[in-house]
């Protein structure tokens, strides 16, 4: 169960600040995947002239960046995860706001694009099981005591 449970008005609130951070993080990990391909080709490059040294300042280079996008990435998501937000899948920007409806979690579901929170789903069914953010839903989660 979630440390923390967000109402629809206080995700609201959250989410430029996450949006912001989100993409920060997406980005670090785009620098980290292209500085891991970087250091790769290397390696093929290395074992395919039969072990001979490259030239080391492009490799450091890239095993600096890869360091530093990786550090970056880490303390991005640790800053989201701090405010009880879950990053669900980086790569296309999807996050979860936990939440309660009649006591139990469920999530409010975001993706990057998306202009509001519009959906939210049970939690064992995943994105695919989102459902519209209706009159139904509000009325059930202000039932709810925010923590």
């Amino acid at each position: 169960m979630a440390e923390k449970f967000f109402n629809i008005e206080e995700a609201e609130r959250l989410l430029p600040d996450v949006e912001r951070l989100l993409r920060a993080a997406i980005e670090s990990k785009k620098v980290l995947e292209g500085a891991d391909e970087a250091i790769n080709n290397a390696r093929q490059h290395i074992m395919a002239q039969g072990g001979s040294l490259p030239d080391r300042v492009p490799l450091a280079r890239a095993r600096q960046q890869r360091q530093q996008s990786a550090t970056e990435l880490q303390e991005t998501l640790q800053q989201i995860g701090s405010s009880g937000v879950l990053v669900k899948d980086l790569d296309i920007g999807l996050i979860d706001f936990p939440c309660l409806m009649n006591d139990r979690e469920v999530y409010l579901c975001w993706k990057l694009g998306e202009g509001h929170i519009e959906f939210w789903h049970h939690v064992e069914d995943g994105f695919a099981g989102r459902k519209p953010v209706d009159k139904d839903f509000l009325e059930q989660i202000r039932r709810n005591k925010p923590n």
